[in-house]
């Protein structure tokens, strides 16, 4: 991730001296922001932003430059002041521990998430947290050992999230079946067809994003499997980003109705494909 946006630490680090930042300054390549901070003319504007305020950017916004998954309705820009910042009267976002120095123009992501942890409801922490982890690999044990300060609701958000989720919308799903006592799983490998977002029963439900299923061989791809899941006696439910943040009354409404008429699961007699529990 490059922002563009540096602490006079980081300048003299990379070998910039203060001659060095007074030239480039004349010269137009760096803009002074604050005292001890510079940009770019290229560099992030939210990033800019929450610098020239005093502080860096953090929370939700922080996660969202780390290129995570962030859910619909949190574009305001957070930011996150040191503890001379906050003496100052700025108040921003603020994690569970001790305030913590702002030493680079954005937060890491265990920083950030901290801070969210007072920002975000349990879904949405738990839908960015499945981003985290799926994009650095971190377990969720690791995650939680580098957290400043693991508050008891959030190291319970922690064991509900799941490296293995692949989407936004797919963790979304998961959660709010679960929530509904539905027994859900996640990315199984189902014969013939193929890895999966999610399961219940013989109900296989696919979160379909515009970005990955558009294509023309995705477009073939997933017809192919569906029809491979036809063949299987599976039934393959296909949802969209739309359907799932803008109109879940009426795709739980259907996957209700499936269970409900006992469609979900084997007929008597009949056994699961060798390998599917």
């Amino acid at each position: 991730m490059t922002t563009n946006v540096y602490s006079r630490s980081e300048l003299l680090c990379r070998g910039t001296d203060d001659s060095d930042i007074r030239a480039a300054i004349r010269d137009g390549h760096l803009v002074r922001l604050r005292r001890g901070w510079y940009a770019t003319p290229e560099a992030d504007p939210d990033t800019v932003a929450a610098v020239r305020a005093g502080g860096v950017l953090a929370c939700v916004s922080a996660l969202a430059a780390h290129g995570l998954w962030i859910p619909p309705g949190h574009d305001r820009l957070h930011i996150r002041f040191s503890r001379h910042g906050e003496r100052a009267g700025r108040w921003g976002c603020h994690g569970y521990g001790s305030t913590l120095p702002c030493a680079a123009a954005v937060d890491t992501v265990p920083v950030a998430l901290d801070c969210a942890g007072r920002c975000l409801g349990r879904e949405d922490w738990i839908v960015v947290c499945d981003s985290a982890l799926n994009s650095t690999g971190m377990s969720p044990t690791e995650l939680r050992s580098q957290l400043p300060a693991c508050a008891a609701h959030v190291g319970r958000w922690i064991n509900d999230s799941d490296r293995r989720s692949q989407s936004g919308t797919e963790s979304m799903v998961r959660l709010r079946l679960r929530a509904l006592g539905y027994a859900v799983e996640v990315q199984p490998e189902i014969p013939g067809v193929g890895r999966v977002d999610l399961r219940v029963g013989r109900l296989l439900i696919e979160c379909d994003s515009r970005a990955h299923h558009t294509g023309l061989d995705t477009y073939c791809t997933d017809r192919r499997r569906d029809r491979a899941a036809l063949v299987g006696r599976w039934m393959t439910m296909r949802l969209t980003y739309s359907d799932v943040v803008s109109d879940w009354d009426a795709v739980l409404a259907d996957i209700a109705a499936i269970v409900r008429r006992d469609r979900h699961r084997l007929r008597p007699g009949r056994k699961l494909p060798l390998g599917v529990h």
